[in-house]
């Protein structure tokens, strides 16, 4: 009986990890565009390159943390997490075809994209 109920657990953890993921990226999504369409010399050529952008700035976010503890976020991290952020906004676009951007909008953005994430509801890291 235990086992069962450990099985259920399992599988209403895992629902609700894959939920928290795609909430992230649809996160993620919205705060680029954002970011975006206020920054200069920020690009995002139409939704599947911001789609992938989302994916890739998730994953290489992931990736930091991971391996680092450092988390690419632009408010509550300070000048470090600034940084961080413009260059995980700046490298995205090696990656992603329809997304360019310069240093200096990526420097811009990073401080767009850490305002847009601050206002918006959810989970604050």
């Amino acid at each position: 009986m235990s086992d069962n109920n450990t099985n259920t657990q399992s599988k209403s953890n895992t629902k609700g990890t894959v939920w928290q993921i795609v909430g992230r990226l649809i996160t993620a999504a919205i705060v680029l565009a954002i970011t975006a369409f206020f920054t200069p010399g920020f690009q995002i050529s139409n939704f599947w390159a911001l789609a992938a952008a989302a994916i890739v700035l998730t994953v290489i976010d992931y990736l930091i943390t991971r391996f680092t503890g450092l988390h690419a976020s632009s408010f509550g991290k300070g000048f470090v997490g600034f940084v961080l952020s413009a260059v995980v906004l700046y490298v995205t676009q090696y990656f992603v075809a329809g997304y360019t951007v310069s240093w200096m909008a990526a420097i811009i953005g990073a401080l767009v994209y850490g305002v847009v994430d601050y206002f918006l509801p959810g989970e604050q890291q």
